[in-house]
């Protein structure tokens, strides 16, 4: 999350310092270049994981992706869909839909997939610094917690990025 947050912080004030920079050049003629090294797109699932971060709050619903509640492959869903890129519904389906990532390798909006009872059954949002956010059960919220927590540590199966 800091990463994330720093990266979004570093990339405001460098857009800033540019449209400051060409707000005092009028008078000139000649024409301000950008330099494209600086200034880079946000990957999607940092944008995904930014949509899901918005929806810490809203009540769990099973079968739920829509923001008046969430089941917790419909937040993934949902905060991909909201970042451009489409993916599938359910927690099996998202399994087969992402490719493997090694947890030295995390990156925001890797997707982590839990045992909970025995089988593959949960899924969240990775964010950065060892949290995600997901939507976890009948009666609780959208929430962050932590993957070196000692439950979401034993139950974590693997994690994958979105293909």
């Amino acid at each position: 999350m800091k990463q994330m947050i720093t990266q979004t912080a570093r990339n405001t004030m460098v857009i800033a310092l540019t449209i400051t920079v060409l707000g005092v050049l009028p008078g000139c003629s000649t024409q301000a270049v950008v330099d494209q090294t600086v200034v880079r797109s946000v990957p999607v699932g940092e944008k995904a994981a930014a949509v899901a971060l918005q929806q810490v709050g809203v009540p769990y619903r099973y079968g739920g992706s829509t923001s008046s509640g969430f089941d917790c492959s419909g937040l993934v869903q949902f905060s991909y869909h909201r970042a451009g890129k489409s993916v599938p519904r359910t927690t099996g389906q998202l399994w087969s839909a992402t490719s493997t990532v090694h947890r030295a390798e995390l990156q925001a909006g890797d997707l982590l997939f839990f045992s909970i009872e025995g089988k593959m059954s949960h899924v969240g949002l990775y964010i950065g610094d060892h949290q995600f956010v997901h939507a976890p059960s009948t009666g609780r919220t959208v929430t962050v917690a932590k993957l070196t927590s000692p439950f979401y540590s034993s139950a974590f199966i693997r994690a994958g990025r979105p293909k």
